[in-house]
């Protein structure tokens, strides 16, 4: 058996080998640390808030292009005289809202801001993120050139009073690499949120069951045609989310069924979400429920890792009334956003 001392010497090594190690790998980060240091971007606190403000005001009454776009493709094909004629008084209230800056919706929604903060991003702010964040909606949505609806109450469970200036917002925040910050703002109606379904299935269920079993249970009461966001996997709150994401990409339905039609491999989520956009809008519910060839312009879903025992699932529609915008701010002011033409 070794003597005391040796024993000691010995662990005097290990810990001296340690700590040179440790040393290195600090040194190491400190040097990336000081090299990024010198190449971060700064946001101002007011170019995050006005871009956020001008995000809710621009949304209230420019619909997405591509929804007007697939919108009226729909217009074109639809043969019941009633459905053909909701997707006309959408169509003419789009650009009549788009003409005098004025909501789509009387319904102008909950605020939800999706942010992707880069880790080479600084704040010039004395607000946290958050709080930035909902002083942006505040001002979108008091501001008197165009006030909006303010539709959010406290103490839900309880008084149910209206906070009157539609705050606070939704945020999902994740932090990635780059020195840029990410914004998506989103503005989402109650008539289709109320809508909104979860389930647990089995391993064993079909999904295209489920959502072609589900979907009639929702009326019209989310105002289609719209958009079907489903999240599949993860937990069941993953699932939700995922479902409520995947509504903030544009419509590439058509882009899809090309794909398909030339017969590249589709992904599993791909080959899904061409089959339920066909029988999903085979089931016949139709623009405003009124029948006719289109309920959905598009089935967006996202997936994620799950447990062997679970398959989560979340379906959350969009309605008529679609709204969202998404934007990047480089620390060299506020967002400029294009308004759509008219004429298009």
């Amino acid at each position: 058996m070794s003597s005391p001392y040796k024993r000691w010497h010995y662990f005097n090594l290990i810990k001296n080998s340690l700590q040179k190690g440790c040393l290195k790998q600090q040194q190491t980060l400190t040097a990336t640390t000081l090299k990024r240091n010198t190449i971060m971007t700064v946001i101002k606190q007011e170019d995050f808030i006005q871009s956020i403000c001008d995000a809710f005001q621009f949304i209230s009454y420019y619909h997405p292009k591509d929804y007007i776009d697939a919108l009226y493709k729909a217009w074109q094909k639809e043969e019941n005289p009633a459905a053909k004629d909701a997707m006309t008084q959408i169509l003419v209230n789009s650009r009549m809202c788009a003409e005098n800056n004025r909501p789509i919706c009387q319904d102008t929604g909950i605020a939800t801001v999706f942010l992707k903060v880069g880790m080479d991003v600084q704040w010039d702010a004395d607000m946290s993120v958050e709080e930035m964040v909902n002083e942006g909606v505040r001002r979108a949505y008091t501001w008197e050139g165009n006030t909006l609806r303010a539709s959010v109450l406290a103490d839900p469970a309880g008084k149910r009073q209206n906070t009157k200036d539609n705050t606070p917002a939704v945020i999902h925040m994740s932090i990635v690499p780059g020195g840029k910050v990410e914004v998506t703002c989103a503005a989402k109606g109650g008539g289709s949120e109320n809508k909104s379904k979860l389930a647990m299935l089995n391993p064993s269920d079909n999904i295209v069951d489920w959502v072609l079993k589900t979907i009639p249970t929702m009326g019209a009461g989310w105002c289609p045609p719209g958009i079907l966001g489903i999240g599949i996997g993860g937990t069941p709150e993953k699932a939700v989310l995922m479902a409520k994401e995947s509504l903030m990409s544009h419509i590439d339905i058509q882009e899809l069924q090309e794909k398909a039609a030339s017969g590249a491999e589709l992904s599993t989520t791909e080959a899904l979400r061409l089959e339920l956009f066909e029988k999903v809008n085979a089931l016949g519910i139709g623009a405003q429920g009124l029948g006719g060839l289109t309920t959905v312009l598009d089935v967006k879903i996202l997936d994620y890792p799950t447990h062997a025992a679970s398959k989560p699932i979340a379906m959350i529609p969009n309605c008529a009334a679609t709204r969202h915008v998404e934007f990047e701010l480089d620390g060299s002011g506020p967002v400029e956003l294009t308004p759509p033409r008219v004429e298009d």
